[in-house]
């Protein structure tokens, strides 16, 4: 009889240290992930500059697994990075500090957060509104996440 694989993502000591801890999902595909708590003010920034294409979402939200299932199915390999509710506060303050403070009008960030060559490009509804514009392959072109 067959056994179901849990999901499980690998928790990082310290994201200085580590990046890009592979997930152990067979069904999710080669992107990588990892689960953010605290970590130096740099390491967020050092992961959008590091990575064409980088997804920051909330542990177990579902619109980021529609993120990353959506440029898994263009060829992109995304980075998914979790954040637990621990470190929430500070990833959302190095989040701020890299779009140079752009939030929504309530003045808050909101996950999932989608970088394209190091920019800011959006959250869930500016990837599909660009996916069915046909505006986001062009643009994962530009950024180097794909090579076709």
């Amino acid at each position: 009889m067959q056994h179901a694989i849990p999901y499980r993502t690998w928790v990082l000591d310290n994201p200085a240290t580590h990046r890009n801890a592979p997930e152990t999902d067979p069904t999710d595909g080669p992107s990588s992930s990892a689960v953010i708590g605290g970590g130096d003010a740099r390491s967020v920034q050092r992961m959008v500059s590091e990575n064409a294409v980088v997804v920051f979402g909330k542990s177990g939200c579902c619109m980021c697994h529609v993120i990353k299932r959506l440029l898994l199915g263009h060829g992109v390999n995304p980075a998914v990075f979790e954040v637990d509710e621990v470190g929430e506060a500070n990833v959302v303050d190095q989040l701020s500090d890299i779009t140079g403070g752009e939030a929504k009008e309530d003045g808050r960030f909101q996950f999932p957060v989608v970088f394209v060559g190091g920019k800011v490009f959006g959250g869930l509804e500016s990837v599909m509104a660009s996916h069915i514009s046909g505006e986001l392959v062009p643009i994962l072109k530009q950024a180097g996440a794909l090579w076709l």
